[in-house]
């Protein structure tokens, strides 16, 4: 003989279709309504035996949704492969790597009463770069901090050109924080020999001239100046370079 209608349970939907007649052995499965979620180990069938349905216990409950995905922790794996997480449910969290866990917050969320997650403290916060130090004849600027992510910049004072990189980052090597980049370098640099004046001499010669440094020009007797008397080493972009032309002995 066949059964009757299948029975209704609680939270759940037939997954039948237009089916209207349930011979011996047929199986009937049930799916949970939006907002429920099956109960893990629990049947969600029954069977036509002897024009009756077989027992089924409800099935369906609410819960909490997958736990929230935090930027600065992931879900321990023994949390990851579930799917049903009713009132009252704890879950835990590892920090991710570049950063570390700060003792004083849970690093645990509870699945609240109204099916949402307790609000997440920041339990685990970004690692810190050793401090950069100091660039000679030249300044490190940290924008922000100089903890994992963060960038620093580099610049050298006036008269010096940089060599290497211009930033470097805070970054992950392993499980450690290190930066991108070792400091770069700020090097004297230097103008060329200045030019010389046909009867004429350079006061102060010197074997190397750098940023600011002034040169003075006489005339051999007999002869006049004309021009400027004294040029200084100036810096364009990263080279040096003479503040004007030399001046001119005229007879």
């Amino acid at each position: 003989g066949d059964c009757s209608r299948p029975p209704e349970v609680p939270n759940a939907l037939l997954t039948m279709g237009d089916v209207s007649s349930f011979p011996e052995g047929t199986t009937v499965t049930y799916k949970c309504k939006e907002g429920f979620v099956k109960v893990p180990g629990k049947a969600d069938s029954v069977v036509c035996l002897n024009n009756a349905w077989s027992e089924l216990a409800e099935f369906c409950n609410r819960s909490c949704d997958v736990p929230t995905r935090l930027l600065f922790a992931s879900l321990k794996t023994s949390f990851t492969k579930q799917n049903y997480f009713p009132e009252g449910s704890i879950v835990e969290y590892d920090c991710r790597p570049g950063y570390r866990k700060d003792h004083s917050l849970s690093g645990k969320l509870t699945c609240l009463q109204n099916f949402k997650w307790s609000k997440p403290d920041e339990f685990c916060k970004r690692k810190s770069c050793p401090n950069p130090g100091d660039l000679r004849n030249g300044r490190v600027s940290i924008p922000t901090d100089i903890l994992y992510g963060a960038s620093i910049s580099f610049s050298c004072n006036e008269g010096y050109r940089l060599v290497g990189v211009t930033s470097s980052y805070c970054s992950l090597v392993d499980d450690s924080v290190v930066w991108s980049d070792p400091l770069p370098e700020c090097q004297e640099i230097f103008c060329p020999e200045p030019p010389e004046v046909n009867n004429g001499f350079i006061l102060d010669l010197r074997d190397t001239y750098v940023y600011q440094q002034a040169i003075k020009y006489r005339c051999n007797e007999g002869f006049t100046l004309i021009g400027e008397s004294s040029i200084y080493c100036t810096v364009k972009g990263d080279q040096g370079e003479w503040s004007g032309p030399p001046p001119e002995c005229k007879g």
